[in-house]
C-alpha cells in the first residue's frame, strides 16, 4: 500500500512530492520497502533526527553522521521484518538515542582530544566572542557530567520541543516523573555551571 502524497510546484516548473503523513499507511509502505515512501519518511524525519543528535552532541559533522546512521538502522531492520510498529517518529528518536549512546561509550573507551580546542585561537576577535566560546564549553562540560537519562530529557524537551506529554510518552514516563528529571538535569547543570571558573 502506497503512501498518499500531495504535489506542490517549484519555480522552474517541477513537481515535487509533499509527504501527506498517515502513520498506518507510511509503516504498510516502510515495510513493503517502497522507494517512494522511504525517501518520504527520510525527508520528513531527517532534520528532527538530526536536531536531536546535534543538541546532545553539538558536533554538527558527527550529528549528520549519526542521523544518516539512524536511517540506514531503519533499512536494516525493515528488511529484516523488524523496525517500527506503531510509532514511527518514537522508534527513529529512539534509535537516535542509543546511538548517541553507542558513540559515547565509544569514545568513553577510547578517549581523544579535539584538536581546535587544544590549539590556542588566534584569530582576532572581540573579547565577547571568546566570552561566549568560554560558556558554551562550560555548558558543554556541564552537560557531559548528566546521566544520560538527564541529558535525554534535557535534548528532547529543549534540543526537540517535546511538550511535557511527549517526553513523558516517549520516555515511557508519568508527567511527574519527567518535570521531576527535568528540574534535577537543570539543577545539576547549574550547579556543574556554577563551579567553573573562568581565570
Amino acid at each position: 500500500m502506497k503512501a498518499q502524497f500531495a504535489y506542490f510546484t517549484f519555480e522552474r516548473g517541477a513537481a515535487y512530492p509533499m509527504f501527506d503523513y498517515d502513520e498506518r499507511r507510511v509503516l504498510n509502505g516502510l515495510r513493503a520497502l517502497d522507494p517512494q515512501v522511504v525517501g518520504a519518511v527520510y525527508d520528513q524525519f531527517f532534520p528532527e533526527v538530526y536536531r536531536y543528535i546535534l543538541y546532545r552532541l553539538g558536533d554538527q559533522h558527527l550529528a549528520e553522521d549519526l542521523a544518516s546512521d539512524v536511517f540506514v538502522r531503519l533499512l536494516e531492520a525493515l528488511e529484516q521484518k523488524q523496525g517500527p510498529r506503531s510509532n514511527l517518529k518514537g522508534w527513529l528518536i529512539g534509535t537516535a538515542s542509543h546511538a548517541v549512546a553507542d558513540h559515547l561509550r565509544q569514545r568513553y573507551r577510547r578517549p581523544t582530544e579535539s584538536i581546535g580546542e587544544s590549539l590556542p585561537d588566534f584569530k582576532p576577535g572581540p573579547p565577547t566572542e571568546f566570552d561566549q566560546r568560554e560558556q558554551n564549553r562550560a555548558v558543554r562540560d556541564a552537560y557531559a557530567q548528566l546521566t544520560p537519562e538527564q541529558q535525554n530529557v534535557l535534548a528532547l524537551r529543549f534540543g526537540q520541543g517535546y511538550s511535557l506529554e511527549e517526553t513523558a510518552e516517549h520516555l515511557k514516563k508519568n508527567v511527574n516523573a519527567v518535570k521531576a528529571l527535568q528540574f534535577r538535569a537543570l539543577a545539576a547543570l547549574q550547579r556543574q555551571i556554577g563551579e567553573v571558573d573562568y581565570e
